[in-house]
């Protein structure tokens, strides 16, 4: 089961803020307040991920206005899958992400953005650059 990370809400409720600020320092625009709601739910039930599926149809929208900013793929255009690599090296997908990203829900592709920042072992966590200064990559 996929499910929206509370860090993502809090990405998300940011956006809004940045975009709508309260005109007044309290009050709260729609998108903010239902993103805010979940996000209470969240904190006070001491849960790190929001069922997809049963997140509330304002805060989704919300939350996909934001997802709709963020870059849709980690590629970098240097994939080992394509090499027989399970996962890739560039990007840190496994052979299976990234066969079928295209095919992927939203709250999916968050997932995997989320577990290869973490694992932060991919080329694109600035892997590559620090290779090359090493001199452990042949210049072209």
């Amino acid at each position: 089961m996929a499910g929206i990370h509370i860090t993502d809400i809090e990405s998300a409720i940011n956006f809004w803020r940045e975009r709508k600020p309260s005109p007044d320092g309290f009050s709260l625009e729609p998108e903010i307040r239902a993103l805010a709601e979940v996000y209470a739910l969240m904190i006070f039930y001491h849960e790190v991920e929001a069922d997809e599926f049963s997140f509330p149809k304002d805060a989704y929208t919300a939350w996909l206005a934001w997802y709709q900013t963020t870059p849709d793929t980690p590629c970098i255009a240097i994939c080992s899958t394509s090499q027989g690599d399970e996962e890739c090296k560039g990007c840190g997908r496994s052979f299976a992400e990234v066969q079928h990203w295209v095919d992927m829900r939203p709250v999916e592709k968050r997932q995997t953005w989320r577990r290869i920042s973490m694992q932060d072992t991919a080329w694109r966590f600035n892997k590559y650059a620090e290779r090359a200064a090493e001199g452990k990559i042949d210049k072209l």
